[in-house]
Order: structure tokens, then sequence, then C-alpha cells
């Protein structure tokens, strides 16, 4: 499978490992794909969504941003989200481990370079065919992977719009769905009630015309 792992600092965007996979079969070059990623790197901040999803034709870049990290994974789009995401968990927390505490003070690019190791030791292990067939008994927060924002690489790079301005029209969208919902509730509600007003008046008119009338 081909893929792309970079992790980076996210105050200057500075790389501090990387692992490259070139599936010879499909002949996809990456260099394309490395560059929209450094470019992205570099845009994302402190605002930015700590989770998202960046649609680049048949490929998708996931990335997870956490204590000051961003873990960037580029993978075919048929790849399960919930499956690179918890790829991405899983890198945050042996790399966090390892040199969480070194990360603020590197200044040369790759400095954790060593860390390719156990990047390609996991990667297989979540593509593995197994591994995606056992994927339901993993223990992950993921449960709303659904709710990760989705957006356009092109978009977001070309266009220059932010990641946080996008996240804030999905919120925005998001708030006015649910306001949408809760009137539709209360109409019904409120339809419900009148209509069974209007059957219980029915009835006891109907009662009192009945007694009178055999009265």
């Amino acid at each position: 499978m081909t893929s792309l792992t970079i992790i980076t600092r996210l105050t200057d965007g500075l790389p501090l490992a990387a692992s490259i996979q070139e599936d010879e079969k499909t002949g996809r070059d990456l260099q394309h794909y490395q560059n929209q990623a450094k470019q992205l790197c570099r845009k994302l901040n402190a605002q930015s969504p700590d989770r998202c999803t960046l649609e680049a034709g048949d490929m998708n870049f996931h990335y997870l941003i956490a204590q000051g990290v961003c873990y960037l994974f580029l993978c075919e789009a048929q790849f399960p989200k919930k499956m690179a995401f918890a790829y991405l968990g899983d890198l945050h927390s042996e790399f966090y481990e390892q040199y969480g505490k070194k990360v603020a003070t590197v200044t040369r690019p790759y400095s954790f370079i060593e860390f390719d190791t156990y990047i390609q030791k996991t990667k297989k292990s979540f593509v593995d065919s197994r591994a995606r067939r056992n994927f339901g008994s993993i223990n992950t927060e993921l449960q709303d992977v659904q709710r990760i924002m989705v957006a356009n690489i092109e978009e977001v790079l070309q266009r220059g719009e932010s990641l946080s301005a996008l996240d804030t029209k999905a919120s925005n969208l998001s708030s006015l769905s649910k306001k949408y919902r809760s009137d539709a509730k209360y109409l019904n509600t409120r339809s419900t009630y009148a209509k069974v007003a209007a059957v219980s008046v029915f009835f006891i008119t109907l009662i009192i015309y009945v007694r009178f009338w055999w009265l």
C-alpha cells in the first residue's frame, strides 16, 4: 500500500520523523503528495481542528494534533478512516513517551528519524489483513469518527482558507442543523397536541349531544 507518514512540530512545521512506502504496482509518484504534506504542516496551528481528513483524489490525508505535535498519514482513499486515526493515535502514544520532552528543543529537521522503525512496524500491523478483521475488538476512543471534519486538500492549500475557518463553518452548520431539528420537534409536538385536543373536543361534544338528546 502506498503511504506517507510525517511527524512535525506544530509551532513551526519542523519535520521530526517520517516514513515513506511506495507501491511499485501502482507506479504512483509521492513527490507531489510530499509537497502538499509539507505545505499543510506549515499551515496548521493551535487553532486548527485536532483531527481532520483532507481528500486528495484517490488518496486521503489524515492528521492528528496532540500535545504540540502533528501526526500526518497519507493513504489510499479506501483505507478505513477509523483505522487511520487509530494508527495515528498509536504513533502519538509511543512518540510522546520517547521524545515528548525533547520536541521543543530540537532545531534540525528529522531529529528523531530513528522512529521510522516503529512507524513501519505499527503501520504493518494496521494494514495487515488479519488486523483489519480483528479491528472491531481494538479498544479505541474513535466511536465518533464520522464527526471528524473532511475538507479538500486543494481548497485548503490553494485558496488559503484556514482549517480553523472551515471548522467554524462546519460548527455553524452543525448548530443550524441542531436548531432545525429542535424546531421541527417542537412543531411536531404542537401538532400532536392540537390533534389530540381536536379529537378530545369532538368526543366531549358527541357525549354532551348524546346525553342531551336522550335526556
